[in-house]
């Protein structure tokens, strides 16, 4: 037996050799570079954060000056007072400069959001487009600060993804680093709007990475503490809503009334993303009809929310006043329906007209609201057996929330984060659960990735179903003068036939060709003609090749997500 322990004590001391020697290698040939990546997305976070600040300090400063309102959290209760003609003057106005903006500087005259960042994480290498992107953060910071009623949180993920671009350009980043950079960017401007470290770090990684690759967890939570402290620094260690405890959760017995509402708000949410895209296209039918230049699209929309605003002035700016009412159970039932079904409108008005924002704060005040609604009615149907009623209001504006993002954990985080109450995780957890369960079926999956998948970008499904749509055939085919390539005179008779590919196209674009027509190999011509109108044959494109190169695409995708 003690020749038996000193034989185990023994290779321990082995293994512990061994390893320390490991661990002094990697410090030695990596350490220098990995200590250089992580101060790059320290920097990267404290930019971001930065950025958020003022965003938001900005937009507070323009709206407290626009209206006149001396908080602009309870900007409501100063609008209700105003004149009928400023109310629908001031976002009028606000519109026509965010029509001229875009119009001017974008080459659709659409504002840049989320989406944009998902499709720059998927497709782009981790970059977005910087000239489109500055001009959406203007027109979305107008927006905000006229009347628009939209969220904030939108317009600052793609400004920080502007500047981890701007960084992953001058460092020439392959697109792994690209990808990490762009996900500490999101999560500092998150953590420094909304003062959510964990959540900030979370929705980077669950949103716009969609991966929870351990490469990447340190360099983001170290941008994503960065962009809280710079929110700490300015506002102090403060939730971003300060209430009171909701109340107990009766266990077991009160369960099965948050899987309910879990489903309510999954339908709610499902028509709060149905009812934005609906807007768009109905604004897309009338620009159409009316033949209504762009420029004057977004101050159309402003016309429109300065009409609603003249009888419910609630629906201005992100709605923080109209939330903490909510949460506070401050409002009766038939208020609680009236305003969501209003606030909705507005959103749809605002995004449909291509004002700019975000959806995750009118998410928050759309739960809310239908949160307390079903609240109001489930306690004054079974009193004996029911919490309070702002505890459903609470569990509801996550569920909603959650639902649209499509982002269940880090949702539920930065519920918990912006209340500061952690002691009703069960009730928020049990409503999220069920409204993203039934929302994603019935959309793909969120509501960044519906929009998406609208502009024929299929992310949704993973990188098997996009990552062909970044394979170009230039890249694939094999040369005409190569020995292994079919001779010109086989091609000839194929590009007659009217089967060919364009070498800038796609193996997206390619792969339907090849199942449809059943070929080896498709003819490949330049983009450009020669000076005689005919084609210019430079190579071919195999099938096999095709396929090896999906393969290896795939093998380096689930290299980078498992790393």
């Amino acid at each position: 037996m003690p020749q038996t322990i000193r034989s185990a004590i023994s290779t321990l001391i082995a293994q512990g050799v061994a390893g320390t020697w490991n661990v002094w290698r990697v410090l030695r040939h990596r350490g220098p570079s990995q200590f250089q990546f992580w101060l790059i997305a320290l920097l990267i976070g404290i930019a971001a954060g930065f950025s958020a600040l003022f965003f938001r300090k900005g937009i507070s400063a323009l709206q407290a000056w626009v209206y006149g309102a001396d908080d602009v959290d309870f900007l409501h209760s100063f609008a209700q007072d105003m004149p009928w003609y400023w109310l629908i003057l001031i976002p009028t106005l606000g519109g026509l400069i965010v029509g001229l903006i875009l119009h001017r500087f974008t080459p659709d005259a659409r504002v840049r959001s989320v989406a944009d960042v998902i499709e720059g994480a998927a497709l782009g290498d981790g970059r977005v487009e910087v000239r489109a992107g500055l001009a959406s953060a203007c027109a979305s910071f107008l927006t905000l600060s006229t009347g628009g009623s939209t969220g904030r949180e939108g317009p600052v993920v793609h400004l920080a993804g502007v500047i981890s671009t701007w960084i992953s350009n001058r460092i020439q980043a392959d697109g792994i680093t690209g990808r990490d950079l762009l996900g500490c960017a999101v999560a500092a401007a998150v953590s420094a709007s909304f003062n959510a470290p964990i959540a900030g770090a979370l929705f980077a990684l669950e949103v716009v990475l969609r991966h929870f690759a351990v490469h990447a967890f340190a360099p983001i939570v170290i941008a994503s503490v960065a962009g809280t402290v710079i929110n700490r620094l300015e506002y102090g260690d403060v939730t971003e809503f300060d209430l009171i405890t909701p109340g107990a959760l009766q266990f077991y017995v009160e369960l099965p009334a948050f899987l309910m509402l879990g489903l309510i708000c999954g339908l709610v949410a499902v028509v709060l993303m149905r009812s934005i895209f609906l807007a768009e296209q109905i604004g897309n039918a009338l620009q159409d009809r009316m033949l209504l230049p762009r420029w004057l699209r977004p101050a159309a929309s402003g016309l429109l929310l300065g009409v609603i605003a003249v009888w419910f002035p609630h629906i201005i700016g992100v709605g923080y006043e109209t939330t903490v009412l909510a949460l506070t159970g401050a409002l009766v039932l038939h208020q609680t329906i009236l305003f969501a079904v209003v606030k909705t409108a507005a959103v749809a008005v605002t995004m449909g007209g291509r004002m700019g924002g975000g959806v995750f704060s009118p998410a928050l005040m759309v739960g809310a609201l239908t949160g307390l609604a079903f609240g109001l009615i489930a306690t004054a149907v079974l009193p004996d057996v029911s919490g309070t009623h702002t505890l459903y209001a609470f569990a509801g504006m996550g569920a909603v929330a959650a639902a649209v993002l499509g982002a269940p954990i880090s949702t539920t985080l930065i519920v918990f984060e912006l209340t500061g109450d952690w002691q009703i995780g069960l009730a928020v957890m049990v409503a999220v659960s069920m409204s993203t369960a039934l929302a994603s079926r019935i959309v793909d999956r969120s509501f960044f990735l519906t929009q998406l998948e609208r502009r024929n970008i299929r992310c949704a499904a993973g990188p098997q179903a996009y990552l062909l749509s970044t394979l170009r055939v230039g890249s694939v085919m094999r040369p005409i003068r190569d020995p292994g390539c079919v001779s010109a005179e086989d091609c000839a008779e194929l590009i007659e036939e009217g089967l060919s590919i364009k070498a800038s196209a796609s193996l997206e674009a390619a792969m339907p060709i090849f199942d449809r027509a059943g070929l080896a190999y498709l003819p490949v011509l330049a983009d450009d003609e020669t000076s005689d109108n005919s084609p210019n044959l430079v190579g071919a494109l195999y099938h096999i090749d095709s396929l090896k190169a999906y393969n290896r695409a795939l093998v380096a995708a689930a290299a980078e997500e498992h790393s």
